[in-house]
């Protein structure tokens, strides 16, 4: 995938462009429907669909104190977007100024970075601009007068719940993992850096890659099975899987080795790995709850539960 980091960058894409407009954090059934309005576009009648969305989410910038946790960091999201088959993304900086660019002014500047401008796709009640006054409406009107079309896509339901980011997040607080997937039509995981820790795993017998999320929503508290993709170096190259591990995963606060314990922390032992990988991003599929954490008589009790732990979790993965 390119990756262009602002709306000049449209000029790049090849035309005509057909566009799918939005935040998409979780790029759940709901977006992908409005992006794949905009694939379809562009099989039909030739050209390059692009994907146009915003970093940080806007909700960081407008209401920062009662901003979500993310479903899809931005490098997360580009991964996602890829394996959907989009190969053009423009990545808007989204700060105040932009917040209050009126809505027209930022449809005519797309037009103006995409002279080739064939169709905009969003979800039917998307609102942008300055104190939300664009809409669907305002965006037929320009398109009668600059020559693209326009498609609307309804909400998308399923069984009886309505695909957005919220639910999701709820369900994910919640540990419900079988909504979430429902919803985003894939596993629920998070995108994480191998940062280094304590190496306390490697004496135990059982190395971990601790890793540093990206402000992205974690399920509760507890050990967990899990699969890992390692995302390729190019986080936005599609099918950017270059390794698929089963493994174990604490995410708590270490109570039996930590003596602050004041931030949740995201350690993961891979199943037949041996190897290096600090720096990498790391994909996590949260696959079952196994257990709550909890505080262990010294190491040797840790050693011992992890060890269990670890066959649990290759008998749910083997499931």
């Amino acid at each position: 995938m390119i990756a262009h980091r602002d709306i000049d960058g449209l000029r790049d894409v090849p035309g005509p462009v057909h566009l799918a407009i939005g935040v998409f954090d979780g790029v759940h059934l709901g977006h992908q429907a409005v992006i794949g309005a905009a694939l379809a576009s562009a099989r039909e009648s030739g050209g390059t669909a692009c994907v146009v969305t915003f970093d940080p989410h806007p909700a960081r910038v407008l209401a920062p104190a009662s901003a979500p946790r993310l479903l899809t960091a931005t490098a997360h999201k580009l991964s996602l977007l890829a394996g959907l088959g989009i190969g053009q993304a423009v990545i808007i900086g989204f700060d105040r100024e932009f917040a209050e660019m009126p809505a027209e002014r930022f449809v005519r500047r797309l037009h103006e970075s995409s002279d080739r401008l064939r169709r905009i796709s969003v979800g039917a009640d998307w609102r942008f601009g300055n104190r939300c006054q664009g809409d669907v409406a305002l965006l037929e009107s320009l398109g009668k007068e600059l020559g693209f079309a326009v498609t609307g896509v309804p909400t998308v339901k399923v069984g009886g719940f309505v695909a957005s980011s919220t639910r999701i997040r709820e369900a994910v607080a919640g540990g419900d993992f079988a909504v979430a997937e429902r919803l985003l039509g894939r596993p629920y995981t998070v995108l994480g850096t191998v940062v280094e820790g304590r190496r306390l795993g490697r004496t135990l017998g059982f190395p971990t890659a601790n890793l540093r999320v990206h402000n992205e929503q974690l399920p509760p508290t507890g050990v967990y099975a899990v699969r890992v993709r390692r995302v390729a170096d190019s986080a936005v190259s599609a099918g950017s899987a270059d390794h698929i591990w089963g493994g174990v995963a604490n995410l708590g606060y270490r109570p039996t080795v930590e003596t602050d314990g004041l931030r949740r922390q995201l350690e993961v032992h891979l199943f037949d790995y041996a190897g290096d990988l600090y720096g990498a991003e790391l994909e996590v599929e949260f696959r079952a709850f196994l257990r709550p954490e909890r505080a262990f008589d010294g190491l040797e009790a840790l050693r011992a539960q992890i060890a269990a732990d670890a066959d649990a979790a290759r008998g749910v993965l083997g499931r």
